[in-house]
């Protein structure tokens, strides 16, 4: 898989299902922060710089489009790129897809910012980060 990309697997438990039998729809915000983390825990440049904790990506929009229920013992994996930089925002597309088909279970967009700590405003995305940045994004 191209290495723009992270996957992360993981499987539906009982704890993850609401009444009907299938994911709560809540249970998938979890289920892509943790592809997110993943994302970033991956690429150990981007988060040395967040690490220092000067700066912060902060969520400031996610839009999930549901296409399908996922079951107990459904194994899962959680495809995450850097869909978009801009100067101020970058957008990040994902999407849950069903391992045994392949099929889109779920798919999501999250604009976030970068934060200034100190100021707790949010701050152009330059310099260096936005160097190590750049070359993540894809198209879809």
């Amino acid at each position: 898989m191209d290495s723009r990309f992270s996957t992360t697997r993981l499987r539906v438990r009982g704890y993850h299902l609401d009444g009907y039998g299938h994911v709560n729809n809540a249970r998938y915000l979890e289920f892509l922060e943790e592809g997110r983390w993943a994302y970033f825990d991956e690429r150990t440049d981007l988060a040395g710089i967040i690490g220092r904790g000067d700066v912060a990506f902060v969520a400031v929009n996610l839009n999930i489009d549901y296409r399908r229920a996922a079951l107990a013992g459904d194994d899962l994996k959680v495809v995450t790129g850097l869909a978009e930089l801009g100067t101020r925002s970058a957008r990040m597309h994902q999407e849950v897809r069903r391992e045994r088909d392949d099929k889109l279970v779920a798919s999501a967009d999250l604009t976030f910012v970068l934060l200034d700590v100190k100021s707790n405003k949010a701050v152009a995305i330059e310099g260096e980060l936005r160097d190590l940045m750049a070359p993540l994004v894809i198209t879809q």
